[in-house]
């Protein structure tokens, strides 16, 4: 597996480095380009930081549903209903207290949303890929019509909630301006960090990856796989859910109209690129983060920032072709 990996990130490598020739810029002005427009200086560096976060944390929801068999297309939606229930809550109970509520609150609405899919997949058979993308289409317009209407801030000609007070927001780890570090990165290696613990080290842990790897064998072995696959599905949209808080409270202290850039679909490349292991998450969504901050910067060659989507559209495609045959192949 380990080697297919390296073949896929070098083939989309490859891709990328003709779709930006096809543009008239060179490989090497492009690729200089990323590296500084992410990593080139502090203020970089800062928005890097930013964007692996939210991509780390919606990752590991999406790893914890593949370890468990599933396929959690829908972590974008419940990253939108936990960041506008999170600022909903926050922005009624402030300081501390209202952060922390409104973080749970956020990983409730997550697991909520999630907790239909893995039901019907459990109990039905239906598709979790087919009731993961309704659900995403629904969350979309649900949070799109509150923040217009009943959450929208007051005045506001913007589609916006109100912004929380400063009390109410995640701490910087770092903060000596150009350069940011907010503890939402830190609270996110630690929760990578404490999944691979746990999957690793747990009875639960072990029942997840045989269900996800051989349902067969699982149930020969006693384990009820409807409970874990609902378990799994619900806890990942938890992890989602909590991933949008995050992003409320430690970098944008507000709700609004095209809050998620799209990391919920992002984070399906980062769980894929780690391959089964779970550590792997954080060089996973560290490029990814590079990625998204560096085709930023890079369009000001000429680059279109949706050259970088495609080939990490790509990666996903292809990887999840390679998953479906191996398991289609052991099914047989």
């Amino acid at each position: 597996m380990k080697y297919r990996v390296l073949l896929l990130v070098v083939g989309s490598l490859a891709v990328l480095a003709f779709a930006v020739s096809l543009t008239g810029v060179t490989p090497l002005e492009a690729l200089k380009g990323l590296i500084q427009g992410s990593l080139g200086s502090p203020g970089a560096i800062s928005g890097t930081l930013k964007e692996t976060t939210p991509l780390l944390i919606a990752g590991l929801a999406v790893f914890i549903a593949l370890r468990g068999g599933l396929f959690n297309i829908g972590v974008e939606g419940q990253f939108l209903v936990g960041a506008i229930v999170c600022a909903a809550i926050a922005l009624r109970i402030p300081g501390v207290l209202g952060m922390v509520v409104g973080a749970a609150s956020g990983m409730g609405a997550g697991a909520l949303w999630a907790l239909p899919a893995g039901l019907i997949k459990a109990y039905k058979g239906g598709h979790e890929v087919i009731t993961t993308i309704m659900l995403n289409s629904v969350a979309i317009f649900l949070t799109g019509y509150l923040v217009g209407g009943p959450l929208k801030a007051p005045g506001q000609e913007n589609t916006t909630t109100a912004a929380l007070e400063e009390s109410s927001r995640l701490p910087h780890l770092w903060a000596d301006p150009p350069l940011f570090a907010s503890s939402a990165l830190l609270l996110a290696v630690l929760l990578v960090v404490g999944f691979a613990i746990w999957q690793r080290r747990t009875s639960a842990g072990y029942e997840l990856d045989l269900v996800g790897s051989n349902p067969s064998a699982a149930s020969l072995a006693g384990v009820k796989s409807s409970r874990v696959v609902v378990g799994a599905m619900t806890v990942s949209g938890a992890v989602g859910g909590l991933a949008g808080a995050v992003h409320v409270l430690a970098y944008e202290g507000r709700f609004y109209a095209g809050f998620s850039s799209g990391y919920g679909f992002d984070a399906l490349g980062v769980a894929l690129l780690a391959a089964g292991q779970p550590l792997a998450l954080l060089p996973s969504a560290a490029l990814f983060g590079i990625l998204s901050k560096g085709s930023t910067a890079i369009q000001i060659l000429g680059v279109p920032k949706g050259i970088s989507t495609v080939v990490l559209g790509l990666v996903i495609v292809v990887f999840a072709a390679v998953r479906y045959r191996r398991v289609t192949h052991e099914a047989d």
